[in-house]
């Protein structure tokens, strides 16, 4: 595809591209300060904040890179009743976010806070409890699903990052649903009981995913092992296709038939925060506005390229895609 047939993807497919994003919900906090001295009371650096930012992380961050593209997102999972998801609903309410599909529960929203000297992270604190949900909750996240998927959907994003809405039996419930309504699903892997995506499209994991799953680990810049790898997980968990992200190396996308290895056009890697997100991110869009998957994984290569460069989490925009598909 040219730059005139990119333009024209985004200019009349991308609005119409209505994509669910399911998984867990957090929200990043960042406090960014300079650390110049030692508490006296204690042998620990002290950070004079000077700038706060807070953003939509995991599942919301994949869900505000598509909104940020223009696509019609919907958002679903787990919350809690508390401060933190008051900003993290206002938040997706500024970005244009259907937030209809998430549960509250009597636990904590996901929140990590992070103590910045400047682009260097000295602390996290993480505020989450990963205690089981309900019967009744899942069923609550199910039903939602479901009336999307009446609604009519163009993909579906899976987003697990091991806080507790990716079970096995849950992901099978939505993948199922999603094929019987024809909708591909695109599924942000974590841990290592892969088995929980059986039938799923498309998993997009980096490299350092993939090498918790394999018994010899693999280098970021072998095409060739990207492609084992990629052969391996297809086979051993039954996926039908696999789009691994390589950093500085670019992406592979893995196919019964082919595979296809793009470079990145990053120089230099400031930030891989927030990189895989985008990549699930525009992958999906790409997938709902009917593009080939090699061309869905072309321009989500080029979205990392963007967000390496970037601090901390960034979501992407149409006019940074159309910039950089245009030089």
């Amino acid at each position: 595809m040219n730059k005139d047939d990119w333009q024209n993807f985004f200019a009349t497919k991308v609005n119409k591209c209505k994509v669910l994003v399911i998984g867990d919900i957090m929200m990043d906090k960042y406090y960014y300060g300079d650390v110049k001295k030692f508490a006296s009371d204690a042998p620990v650096p002290v950070a004079k904040i000077v700038k706060r930012k807070t953003s939509l992380g995991a599942a919301a961050n994949i869900a505000n890179n598509l909104a940020t593209l223009g696509c019609q997102t919907s958002v679903a999972g787990f919350v809690g009743d508390d401060h933190n998801f008051e900003t993290l609903s206002m938040q997706l309410y500024e970005s244009g976010i259907d937030q209809d599909g998430l549960i509250a529960t009597e636990w904590p929203t996901t929140t990590k806070v992070r103590i910045m000297s400047g682009h260097v992270q000295m602390f996290r604190m993480d505020f989450e409890d990963l205690a089981p949900r309900s019967d009744e909750q899942f069923d609550a996240l199910k039903n939602f699903v479901k009336k999307r998927l009446n609604d009519s959907l163009d993909a579906i994003v899976l987003a697990d990052y091991e806080k507790g809405v990716c079970t096995e039996r849950f992901c099978a419930s939505v993948i199922k649903a999603a094929h019987n309504h024809g909708v591909p699903v695109v599924v942000m892997p974590y841990g290592q009981q892969w088995i929980k995506y059986a039938n799923a499209d498309y998993v997009t994991p980096n490299v350092a995913k993939i090498n918790k799953i394999l018994l010899s680990p693999i280098p970021t810049t072998d095409d060739d092992a990207a492609e084992r790898a990629g052969r391996y997980i297809m086979r051993k968990f039954q996926i039908k296709n696999v789009l691994a992200t390589r950093s500085a190396s670019g992406i592979t996308l893995v196919t019964d038939e082919d595979a296809f290895h793009l470079p990145t056009r990053v120089q230099e890697v400031f930030d891989s925060a927030g990189a895989s997100d985008t990549v699930a991110a525009v992958f999906a869009m790409a997938l709902a506005g009917g593009l080939k998957p090699v061309d869905g994984a072309y321009i989500a290569n080029v979205a990392a390229g963007i967000v390496l460069r970037k601090s901390g989490t960034y979501a992407i925009t149409r006019e940074d895609m159309l910039n950089e598909l245009a030089g």
